[in-house]
């Protein structure tokens, strides 16, 4: 199969104006007569149904919540980069996208990112003129914060809440074309399977979370907006529904699955505290431009930090990274902090985490200034650890967050399958092997807003497409598909519940497949992992109803997923023989402990074709090419 990224010709600067213009518009008039099925609500589905419907498309939205409100965008704290150079500390569109493209260990598409970079000025216009409360400077100018893998200011943020307030903005946008009759909301409504007529996606199948009424729509393309899959660990800073349901199973109908053992491990959460957890809680990013990370100089040093005396202090960020400090890359921090911890210098129950010390920063500026900057969070640390870090340091250590790999897409945002599109954090197009701080919601947005509005015009004008009803035989046939699946599902009545099969996944592939990995470790999970699948068809139980609200019904469906997504996970991180970014292979690293690519093998996109449970799945290859930023080996020293 021929990936073909559909890159526009020309000079990297004019590549998305000249492809705007090139490409097709849908007449006004005409727009009304289409319908596009967006599912999911968060920042890229919201701002996509919104601007949509807006241009006149006829669009119905489907959300898992209550509410779109609840979608996960809520919990990105720290901000969203925007390239405005509001602060004059040198900062341009070329910077942020050689920011990103350096950031991500150099395997992004260098087009897809400087698109992000040209498109992120207009987004903060955007939300702005929607009433998204940016914090300001005195004089009433956007006020602007660093971030990792920078050395300027580029970051707007509302405090430590800065997804909720972008997502309210692009929320009520939506909800504008709810009551103007354009977008149809479907809530507590789950897509299960993915419809292909004639080759193109023109349908989902769902389910009513309340009723467990199966139903088909249909429509002439589907958007899936529907987040990363970082709850494969079981374990992450993710919230609990979070999950790879709608791209797996359009996986399973031949979308092509990129890049999957690129996965984000955040420097900067709460460690685990014990067997009972069912998810981590992420602490800002932004902490880190006013918070000092340090471990005891000693092995073993169990007392208490203010105990602790300056010179007994290892600042290991900014003694290893003078030129960034604390405020490198999220992948290099959070393998700096690893490797303190096994050294058995860290801190906290089990010596599991490190220090983010405020009280430099509380002394310099005062409490009352580190409040308004950072308050929320610091009410929420204190909540789960009673532990005042105004007064004490926090405790911190790595977690899974984010997940730059999801389906393959081409410059336009489609998917290998014509007519579905793929946004946000559920496509791979932007990142790279590592995410920078603040650039999902800018990415998010961008796809939303700015994208997908003009790319689905070009398919729809240039595409026949017959009408397909909702009784088509391909949508009966993949609804009977959904029906039997679930009904296997709720045939198991063995002894294990859902969780605790998902938990022994996740401990599984955070031990194998985590902050490091090795060919060994992966070739040892791939093994275990058919096992682990039949015992959870073999011996999972799930009490209650189908045709009723049934939550270890959802889950399990979602853990089923995860069990066969799993083994694609594992393949990749196997097969990929370089470590970069989020990827660390432990046999590939430099003297000095840092990530070592490949580029001669490995400056590719890796795209697997699903086969089946059990059968490897099948690797496409598109090539990645860099005309402005050259690979080179990263260094934030």
């Amino acid at each position: 199969m021929e990936l073909k990224s559909n890159i526009p010709s020309g000079p990297m600067d004019q590549k998305w104006e000249k492809h705007r213009f090139d490409l097709k518009l849908v007449n006004p008039a005409n727009k009304r007569k289409y319908t596009v099925l967006v599912v999911g609500t968060g920042l890229a589905g919201a701002s996509a149904a919104a601007s949509l419907a807006e241009l006149g498309y006829n669009v119905k939205v489907f959300c898992f919540q209550d509410s779109p409100r609840r979608a996960h965008s809520i919990a990105a704290q720290g901000g969203i980069n925007a390239a405005k150079n509001y602060c004059n500390d040198g900062d341009s569109v070329h910077r942020l996208f050689y920011d990103t493209v350096k950031g991500g260990d150099y395997r992004a598409r260098e087009a897809n990112v400087h698109r992000l970079a040209e498109i992120s000025v207009s987004i903060i216009d955007q939300c702005v003129a929607q009433g998204v409360p940016f914090a300001r400077e005195y004089g009433g100018l956007l006020a602007n914060r660093s971030f990792g893998g920078t050395q300027v200011s580029r970051t707007f943020y509302a405090r430590g809440q800065t997804g909720q307030q972008l997502l309210l903005g692009a929320y009520q946008a939506m909800m504008r074309q709810v009551g103007l009759g354009k977008v149809q909301l479907l809530p507590r409504t789950e897509m299960l399977d993915l419809v292909l007529v004639n080759g193109a996606a023109r349908g989902v199948v769902t389910r009513h979370l309340v009723t467990g009424k199966l139903e088909v729509h249909t429509g002439d393309a589907v958007c899936l907006a529907t987040g990363g899959y970082g709850n494969v660990f079981f374990l992450s800073t993710n919230a609990k529904g979070s999950n790879v349901t709608a791209a797996w199973r359009a996986a399973r109908r031949g979308a092509l699955f990129a890049n999957p053992c690129f996965t984000q491990i955040h420097p900067t959460c709460i460690p685990v505290s014990g067997d009972h957890q069912s998810k981590l809680t992420l602490m800002s990013e932004s902490l880190r431009n006013d918070g000092r990370i340090w471990v005891p100089t000693k092995n073993g040093d169990t007392r208490s930090p203010s105990s602790i005396p300056e010179a007994e202090r290892d600042y290991y960020l900014e003694r290893r990274y003078p030129s960034f400090g604390n405020l490198v890359p999220r992948d290099v921090a959070s393998r700096a902090a690893k490797s303190a911890c096994d050294e058995g210098r860290g801190v906290g129950p089990g010596g599991k985490g490190v220090y983010l010390d405020f009280g430099d920063a509380v002394q310099r500026l005062g409490q009352k200034a580190i409040a308004e900057k950072y308050g929320n969070l610091f009410d929420m640390y204190q909540r789960i650890t009673d532990e005042n870090p105004y007064k004490v340091p926090m405790r911190i250590y790595p977690a899974i967050h984010y997940t730059m790999g999801g389906l393959w897409v081409d410059y336009n945002l489609m998917s290998n399958i014509p007519g579905l599109y793929v946004l946000g954090e559920a496509n791979f197009s932007d990142h790279g092997a590592n995410r920078l701080g603040a650039s999902a919601l800018m990415q998010g947005l961008a796809d939303g807003y700015f994208i997908i509005p003009y790319t689905i015009g070009d398919y729809l004008a240039k595409t026949k497409l017959d009408k397909v009803a909702p009784d088509h035989a391909e949508c009966n046939r993949v609804k009977q598909d959904v029906s039997e699946r679930l009904q296997k599902l709720m045939a198991g009545k063995g002894k294990r519940t859902v969780d605790s099969i998902h938990r022994e996944l996740g401990k599984l592939l955070w031990d194998k497949c985590g902050m490091a990995r090795n060919a060994a470790g992966l070739k040892e999970a791939l093994g275990k992992l058919p096992d682990l699948r039949e015992e959870f068809w073999k011996n999972v139980t799930i009490p209650g109803s189908g045709e009723s609200f049934n939550q270890s019904l959802e889950r399990a469906g979602r853990v089923a997923d995860f069990l066969e997504f799993a083994e694609v996970l594992l393949t990749d991180a196997h097969d990929r023989n370089e470590s970069c970014g989020g990827h660390f292979r432990e046999e590939y690293q430099s003297p000095e402990g840092e990530a070592q690519r490949d580029d001669v093998n490995f400056a590719h996109v890796a795209a697997w074709e699903y086969r089946g449970p059990g059968e490897k799945p099948v690797l496409h290859k598109e090539p990645l090419t860099f005309e402005i930023v050259h690979p080179t080996q990263r260094s934030y020293k």
